[in-house]
Formats: C-alpha cells, sequence, structure tokens
C-alpha cells in the first residue's frame, strides 16, 4: 500500500513531471535524472511495470477503481500531468531562452547533472573490481554517444514508431538522453518541435472553434506522425520499465555502477562553451532539411573565455543547477523526517 498524499505531495509530484517533461525536451539531459534525484525513480519504474495483463484484465471487465489502485494511479496520474503541462508550457519558455540565452540553459542543467552525479555516488558504498568495471563501461559509452553525429530527418512511420521507444528511454534510463538520441536519428525537430507545435496550434483552434486544420494535410501528416510517436512512446515506457524493473531488482548495484558512469560520460553532450557545426555544401553554404532548418553535424566544444562577464554568468548559472539539487536532495530528507 501507497501511504496516502498531502496536497502538497501531490502539487510537488506534478512539479516533478514538469520538470521530467522538461528535461525530456532538452538534448543531453535526461528526465530519468530527475526522477532519480527526486527520490522518485523506483517508484515510477514499478508503476510502469503494473500496466501488464492483470490490469487490463482489470480495465476490460469494468473494475476502473481496482485498475487505478493497481497501477498506483493517482502517482502516475499526477506525474504524467506535470509531463504533459510541461510540453505546452514550460518547454515554450525553454525553447525561447535555448534560442536567447542558449549558453546559461546549457551552464544550468550542466550543473544540475554534476549535482545528481553527486547525490547519486555519495550514499553508493558498492564499489569493487566488477561494478567499477561497469562503471567505467558507462562512462564510455556517455562519452561514444555525445560525439556521435546526427543522422537525416526520415518520416517512415515504423522508423517513428522506433523513435518513440528510443526516445523515452530517457524517461526510464538516467543519463541516457531521449531528445539527444532524436538528434543523433535525425528527427528531433519533426517530433519534438514540429509535432508539439502543431498539436498545439490544433487544440488551439479547436477551441476557437476552428476546425480548418482538417483540410490541411501538412498538418494531419504530422498529427498522424505525432501520433505513432505516442504509440511508440507508450509501448517503450512500459516494456522498458519490465526490463529496468528486473535489473533493478536483481543487479541494483552494477546498475547504479552504470548509471554513475553514463551520466559522468553524457556531461559532455550539455558542455555548455559549444558552437553548432551545420552540414555544408561545396561552396561552403549550410544545407537545409524539409522544414527549413540547418542540419546539425555535431558540436565544437571549447573552453570558455574567463576575461568575459557572460561566461562567469554562466559560471554562476552552473552553481545555481547544483544548488538545485542540493535543495530538493534537502526537501527529500525533510520529507522523510515529517512522514
Amino acid at each position: 500500500m501507497h501511504q496516502p498524499r498531502t496536497f502538497v505531495d501531490k502539487m510537488f509530484l506534478i512539479i516533478k513531471g514538469l520538470a521530467m517533461g522538461t528535461a525530456n525536451k532538452v538534448p543531453g539531459v535526461s528526465g530519468g535524472i530527475v526522477a532519480f534525484v527526486a527520490g522518485f525513480y523506483e517508484e515510477f519504474i514499478y508503476s510502469l511495470q503494473k500496466v501488464n495483463l492483470k490490469a487490463f484484465k482489470l480495465l476490460f471487465n469494468g473494475r476502473f477503481k481496482s485498475f487505478y489502485r493497481y497501477v498506483n494511479g493517482q502517482f502516475l496520474t499526477l506525474l504524467i500531468f506535470g509531463m504533459l503541462v510541461s510540453y505546452f508550457s514550460v518547454s515554450k519558455i525553454l525553447d525561447y531562452f535555448l534560442e536567447h540565452k542558449e549558453l546559461f540553459v546549457w551552464a544550468t542543467f550542466f550543473g544540475m547533472i554534476i549535482g545528481s552525479i553527486y547525490f547519486i555516488s555519495k550514499d553508493y558504498g558498492h564499489w569493487n573490481k566488477k561494478t567499477l568495471t561497469w562503471g567505467i563501461i558507462g562512462l564510455i559509452t556517455g562519452i561514444s554517444i555525445s560525439f556521435l553525429s546526427p543522422a537525416k530527418e526520415n518520416d517512415n512511420l515504423f522508423f517513428i514508431f522506433l523513435c518513440g521507444i528510443i526516445s523515452v528511454s530517457g524517461m526510464t534510463l538516467p543519463g541516457l538522453s531521449g531528445s539527444f538520441i532524436l538528434i543523433l536519428l535525425g528527427n528531433y525537430v519533426l517530433l519534438l518541435v514540429d509535432s508539439v507545435n502543431a498539436l498545439y496550434d490544433t487544440i488551439a483552434e479547436v477551441f476557437q472553434g476552428d476546425f480548418s486544420f482538417t483540410s490541411n494535410q501538412e498538418r494531419l501528416d504530422t498529427l498522424k506522425i505525432l501520433s505513432v510517436f505516442t504509440l511508440g512512446s507508450a509501448t517503450g515506457l512500459v516494456t522498458l520499465s519490465h526490463l529496468l524493473g528486473y535489473v533493478l531488482k536483481h543487479f541494483k548495484d552494477i546498475t547504479t555502477a552504470v548509471i554513475i558512469g553514463f551520466i559522468t560520460g553524457s556531461l559532455g553532450v550539455v558542455w555548455p562553451w559549444k558552437r553548432t557545426i551545420f552540414v555544408r555544401d561545396a561552396m561552403g553554404n549550410p544545407i537545409f532539411d524539409s522544414n527549413g532548418d540547418k542540419i546539425i553535424r555535431n558540436y565544437e566544444r571549447y573552453l570558455p573565455d574567463l576575461s568575459t562577464v557572460e561566461s562567469w554568468w554562466a559560471i554562476l548559472f552552473i552553481f545555481i543547477g547544483i544548488a538545485s539539487l542540493i535543495a530538493l536532495e534537502w526537501y527529500g530528507k525533510n520529507r522523510e523526517k515529517t512522514a
């Protein structure tokens, strides 16, 4: 049985959902890190595990209350509600700051990931030859992924479904950024920008009584792509949670070592000081995709220029990111004392 949640607990759970949804959209940042650091990662995984054959039997037999209790419905509903809200609110704000204050956004997330590494590592007392080996494997994997080059955009529906399964890994695997994987697959703009904006515009039009989108074939195609992507994400979320539930139960020490190594390796993805390298033609001009966006080849990382005020502001934002994780840990400890 799960302990009853107070109104404050419910509000914080929605906020955590907002944080997870926002993190999932940022390339290089994992929503799973939010769950891990905020202390609800295992409950999240085990709740998703409950979406199984027994749950569907309860649902199809009309035993809705039993189904809701069995899948830890209140927890999942509040968390997913927060994630959905983030895609139409916080994510929009984040998009603005990524466009206008990109360095400071990356600096904040860089600090948050440093804080999460500290948070996960500080109480981990199981380092030995075996776990250290797995930790190094996680580290090398994280570093390797950060230096891969993005592919071209692909709107094949089967591939979109696979993108959904793969991208949701960021919610279930701390350190593995689903949005960064989408960049590598070439479909980040299509699935997390264009599709979400198309859905947002459609909902706004429907509320205004405008159904003209039904004759807009491009909009309908984009919404179809989003539907397939969502189906793939839901499939991946449930299947990966079952696999992770088993791994956490039987190989928890090794799993934590891999996560620590992987998150540390992924720091290269969110290094604040970097330039975007675009694909160019023989004349040196950038090549655009079907949406009119420049095609990204990779990122060039460089050291900060400490003679500029902007660099010092970025360093300050790194510390703000670290402090936010410390504050989250403080909240978690105090909640346990008062529970």
